[in-house]
């Protein structure tokens, strides 16, 4: 059997979760890679067959999407070719983790494909969704990664088709101590602006941010660049993670039984809904970067331990080289 696994490179999710997935179906199948996307801080320790910047998501430093990033900074003339010119026929399977220039592929040549994302989970009902809908949100979630057929990862099995999140090895070989100190993951925001919140609780933070090359101190906040050595080291000892609403990033905190606060990225209609989902669970949540709000998190004691089953090559085998 020859899969092509097509997965997004915005965020750090979906290539998390390849790290994961494409060692497992390689026991089984020939498998070429396809990445989409420009955003991603993690590098794949995989060879990757095919390339596209593809169409991102892009974010101001203030904790929003930026419609002028998407626009101006998108080629979407170079998408639609890129699209035109994936060849999909050799395949006996495709596998899409919300990569949007194969799913539009498979669309207009009428091709069978198989979405296998956390977006994915989004379609079903029975998913956890804000009580206000975002008509856009809902559109780009319907769209911009069009399929049929998926299965999708979740927090909880709202559905049948619903698993629980694929937990990469490099989190299960960890082993989580609590040294008082807090992780802060937070693309969306600029460096300053997190500084001038954090630097008013009376704690530790370590801030991985994207915008920075070098080690700074400033008071009571630690500033790194990407680096996931320091930072899996960083978040075994800590006692609690301040990060976006994502999905990846916050279901690991949940596995290791870290203190969690998400803030969504605003008018991000998913994170929104995964910050729903958070809610119902009882992890706190906030639309802003807040003073207050984060200061009753740090003297809060909330925790929930999640049980993520490390049952992903169960999956693969029953459920997706089945399909």
């Amino acid at each position: 059997m020859k899969v092509l696994y097509a997965f997004q490179g915005t965020g750090n999710g979906h290539v998390a979760r390849a790290q994961e997935i494409i060692p497992i179906l390689k026991k089984y199948a020939s498998v070429d890679t396809l990445i989409s996307g420009h955003q991603s801080q993690l590098k794949t320790d995989f060879p990757i067959d095919f390339k596209h910047r593809g169409v991102s998501l892009l974010y101001n430093k203030t904790g929003g999407i930026s419609y002028r990033k998407i626009l101006f900074e998108n080629n979407f003339f170079k998408a639609f070719n890129e699209i035109r010119q994936i060849k999909l026929d050799q395949y006996d399977l495709i596998i899409n983790d919300y990569e949007p220039l194969t799913a539009w592929a498979c669309k207009f040549r009428d091709i069978k494909m198989l979405e296998l994302s956390h977006q994915a989970s989004m379609s079903f009902k029975e998913t956890p969704k804000p009580d206000k809908k975002d008509f856009f949100g809902e559109l780009i979630l319907n769209h911009y990664c069009p399929s049929k057929d998926k299965i999708g990862f979740h927090f909880e099995n709202y559905h049948p088709q619903i698993k629980k999140p694929v937990i990469r090895r490099k989190i299960r070989n960890l082993n989580p101590v609590k040294k008082g100190f807090y992780v802060v993951y937070l693309p969306s925001f600029s460096d300053e602006n997190i500084t001038k919140v954090l630097s008013q609780i009376a704690v530790e933070w370590k801030v991985f941010s994207k915008y920075t090359k070098i080690h700074q101190q400033i008071n009571n906040v630690e500033i790194s660049p990407i680096d996931e050595t320091y930072f899996l080291e960083c978040f075994e000892s800590c006692d609690g993670i301040l990060c976006n609403a994502g999905f990846e990033g916050p279901a690991e905190a949940l596995f290791m039984n870290k203190k969690l606060f998400v803030i969504p990225i605003h008018n991000q209609y998913e994170q929104e809904c995964n910050a729903c989902a958070l809610d119902k669970i009882g992890i706190p949540n906030s639309k802003i970067l807040g003073v207050e709000e984060i200061k009753n998190w740090v003297n809060s004691d909330i925790y929930f331990k999640a049980n993520y089953p490390d049952d992903i090559e169960d999956i693969i085998l029953n459920d997706v080289l089945t399909f």
